[in-house]
């Protein structure tokens, strides 16, 4: 069985939308793209090295188009991506000429893509993917990367329909930045109880 990470840079409040520049989604008149790029430092670095090692990815089909657009032009910087195997979730797109695609039409289909063997999945931006992972209990790692910031606006990284779940503290490192950077791993089913006074 293989094992789903999901890889998130957020905000305070939650917010996922167009970290990387305006030109990745503006949809909903977004107007804060680019709000991690100047919080970039030596941790930093070093964590998103480790993080771009080769695996497989998970992709919902809005963040496919941006990596398509991009990645194969910039193989240098991130060659694993190139090389690994892309499963873009995708009602409306079937080929693509980026090499190692494969599309996927339903959950049933990610379902079955878990229970093969091969490298690890990596899930990188794509919300309405995550949504969908998280309210079927399909997600094996949470890898955060926690923003100083409240934007008050856009595409959050997780919604009301997420499955109850626990998780604990794998590893965790602050920049000088003040990003948060936190691995979590599923550690099971949430634990309620009452305080005493």
């Amino acid at each position: 069985m293989r094992k789903i990470t999901v890889l998130s840079m957020i905000t305070m409040d939650g917010v996922m939308q167009a970290p990387g520049g305006p030109e990745e989604d503006a949809s909903g008149d977004f107007k804060y793209g680019g709000w991690t790029v100047s919080y970039g430092d030596e941790i930093f670095g070093q964590i998103m090295q480790e993080e771009m090692k080769p695996a497989d990815y998970l992709l919902g089909r809005k963040t496919f188009d941006i990596f398509e657009s991009y990645w194969p032009h910039h193989a240098n910087f991130w060659p694993a991506v190139n090389e690994g195997t892309k499963y873009v979730l995708s009602q409306t797109k079937e080929k693509s000429d980026w090499k190692n695609t494969v599309f996927l039409k339903s959950l049933a289909d990610i379902q079955q893509l878990k229970q093969t063997e091969g490298a690890d999945i990596q899930v990188w931006g794509s919300s309405e993917l995550v949504h969908l992972l998280l309210k079927h209990d399909l997600v094996d790692e949470i890898r955060l990367k926690i923003y100083p910031l409240i934007l008050g606006e856009g595409k959050k990284w997780i919604d009301n329909n997420a499955l109850p779940a626990a998780f604990v503290l794998a590893e965790s490192h602050v920049t000088s930045k003040g990003v948060i950077i936190a691995h979590y791993k599923r550690s099971g089913e949430i634990i309620t109880g009452d305080v005493e006074l």
